[in-house]
Formats: C-alpha cells, structure tokens, sequence
C-alpha cells in the first residue's frame, strides 16, 4: 500500500536531472532515493521496493529496459508502477519500451509538472489493481499475485484445492455455497467427483485456516452446504 509519503526511486546517471527530479519531487511530497546505474536498481528495489520507479533507458552496466524486463519477471515487482526517461522519441522506440512493460513513456527534456502528472496517474493505476489482486474478509487475506494466504497476519498454507475452495468462499463471504456448486467451481464441470470429497477437503481448510483460539471461519450448513462466515 503506498504511504503518506509515496517513495519514488530515481535510476538517473546525469546529476543535474537527478537533482532537477528530486528538488521538484520532494516539493510535491515524495520521498526521493536515487541508483546511478541498473545494477544499483535492481539492489535497492530487492532491498524494499518503492511505490514507483522513474527510470533512464541509457544507463551503466546493465539498460533501463533491461533493468524493467527483470523487474517485470518478479513476482515481487511485476506490478512496480515504471515510467521510462529518455531522450529517445521515436515511436518504435517508444514502443519497445511499453512491451518491455513500462506503465509510461516521457521523451527529454520533460517539463517537471507533466512528469509529475504522469506519475500521480500511474499511482493511481497500481493501487486500484492491488486492490482487485487482494481478498480479505474479517482478517482473512488472499494474495492472488503470490498465491498466499494469511489469517491475522499469521501465514495459512494451503494445498491447491483448500486454496481455491477459500477463494471461492472469499469471493462470496457469507453466502451458503451447496456442494455442488463448490465441485463445479473447485474440480470443474467436466470432472466427476463425488460430493463427499468437497467434505473432505472443508476439513483440511478447517484445520490450515483455524488457529488456536480462532474461531472456526467455515459455517456447516445442515441440508445446505457451507459458508465462509465468521458474523454468525
């Protein structure tokens, strides 16, 4: 989630634009750090990441691109808001650097106040995906990027049946879900199983997802089925 103040890292070798960024954007209310050269971005994004990269395409050791195309193969980062900087504006240009993933494009000389525009909006962007790439209910929280699953901030692990039958109770808390309806969602139209084997996998997310003193999150509905349902 970004801050209060959101942490934007500068990857820029020329000082006179690194100071340019960091003078306008420390104005605007951001927190500024700064890489000279891909290889320092690539070390202090892994140290924590930002809440958005502003990134030159020309730089030492290892290119913005380059340096963008690993941070889209993360799990981590593949959803780190990147506006390229660049002096090259041709439109094939351009467009090598969208593909590479670059959530924007700004072409020098750039005029601060577009600059910072752009990135309000890219901000923007990122955090209304984040929200659609999270579940949560009543402290229960499904990360869909990582396939993770957390409790009251304690780490749930689930096999892959327990953990799509939980997003299918999240993306309907509270509603009773019959067993048939879960062995469609979970196993599939096409499969046959057996209506019991929804039971046996309940009690397996019952015992990953129920920790000592938790009360139990999967309501048993007689004749009905099951609910996710902790309101009760």
């Amino acid at each position: 989630m970004i801050a209060d103040q959101p942490h934007v890292l500068v990857v820029e070798d020329e000082m006179p634009i690194v100071e340019l960024l960091r003078y306008n954007l420390e104005k605007s209310g951001y927190s500024v750090s700064v890489a000279t050269d891909g290889e320092q971005a690539l070390e202090q994004v892994a140290e924590g990441p930002p809440d958005a990269v502003l990134l030159d395409w020309m730089l030492p050791r290892k290119s913005g691109i380059e340096v963008c195309r690993q941070l889209r193969a993360k799990p981590d980062t593949r959803m780190l808001p990147i506006i390229l900087l660049t002096a090259r504006g041709e439109e094939a240009d351009r467009v090598r650097g969208l593909e590479t993933g670059a959530d924007d494009y700004i072409v020098k000389p750039f005029s601060p106040r577009e600059l910072e525009a752009r990135l309000k909006a890219v901000l923007r962007r990122s955090q209304s995906v984040l929200v659609e790439e999270r579940l949560e209910y009543c402290g229960i929280v499904i990360d869909l990027v990582r396939h993770r699953v957390s409790r009251n901030g304690r780490g749930v692990h689930l096999g892959p049946k327990e953990y799509r039958l939980l997003r299918t109770f999240m993306e309907r808390p509270t509603r009773v879900l019959t067993r048939s309806q879960l062995l469609d969602s979970v196993w599939g139209l096409d499969v046959y199983v057996e209506e019991r084997t929804v039971d046996v996998h309940i009690r397996r997310l019952r015992k990953a997802l129920n920790g000592v003193g938790e009360p139990d999150a999967i309501r048993t509905v007689r004749s009905g089925g099951y609910a996710l349902d902790l309101d009760n």
